[in-house]
């Protein structure tokens, strides 16, 4: 207040990026510019009004590999003879989404295909336990260069000894302490996040037996994991 301000323009810039911890870059998939105010001066506070339109809503994302942010970078600056005022600042976008009640059950069978399935029963009878995982797959890059990160969020035993032919096994894992995220398909044609649920089989020689099923991360507080597990 009482001071003046002489300025060549206002303008504002909205910035979306991929910023990539191991590699030191960053993708930008957005970069938009609008200018605030014609060369003049500011002689006391001002209030400038603006809006960017055709912006894909894209969630916020901090993960293991990379941080996807959008960002007004910087949220304004004016233009001076000698050097310029800016102000930057992160914002983080929330997508809000309805969701069902109930979420459909889940069903796995043990065994890929009648050949390892036969095979697998034959073994089956010194299984001496079992656990099931939940895991989060970051996916970043395509074709050649495309690079995953696994992070297992949670994981539960299910069975320590043999298991009854026939026997089905139900499970409910309730998520309200896990941090998950939204699953994430082809953000930008630059990443993916994915959730699976993994069952592992361990017989007497300590031989592993997985099998893996893609899910959609539930949302809420009160979400479950519900899947039946088929012997």
């Amino acid at each position: 207040p009482g001071k003046r301000l002489e300025h060549q323009g206002i303008k504002i810039e909205f910035v979306g990026q991929i910023l990539y911890y191991d590699r030191g870059n960053h993708h930008e998939f957005v970069s938009l510019v609008k200018d605030l105010a014609r060369p003049g001066e500011i002689t006391q506070s001002q209030t400038f009004d603006f809006e960017f339109t055709h912006v894909e809503k894209y969630e916020s994302y901090t993960g293991q590999n990379f941080v996807f942010v959008l960002q007004i970078l910087p949220s304004c600056y004016v233009i001076r003879r000698l050097n310029d005022i800016s102000k930057e600042m992160d914002i983080v976008v929330h997508t809000l989404s309805t969701y069902p009640e109930l979420n459909s059950s889940i069903k796995m069978e043990v065994g890929i295909e009648d050949c390892l399935h036969i095979e697998f029963e034959y073994h089956l009878k010194d299984v001496i336990h079992m656990e099931i995982d939940i895991i989060k797959r970051e996916t970043t890059g395509t074709g050649p260069s495309v690079y995953h990160e696994n992070d297992t969020i949670a994981k539960y035993e299910i069975m320590d000894g043999a298991p009854v032919r026939g026997e089905s096994i139900p499970i409910r894992l309730f998520l309200a302490g896990y941090d998950l995220t939204p699953t994430m398909r082809d953000i930008n044609k630059k990443f993916s996040v994915r959730y699976y649920l993994n069952l592992v089989l361990i017989d007497e020689e300590e031989r592993r037996y997985f099998k893996q099923q893609r899910n959609r991360s539930p949302s809420g507080s009160e979400s479950v994991f519900t899947c039946i597990i088929i012997i």
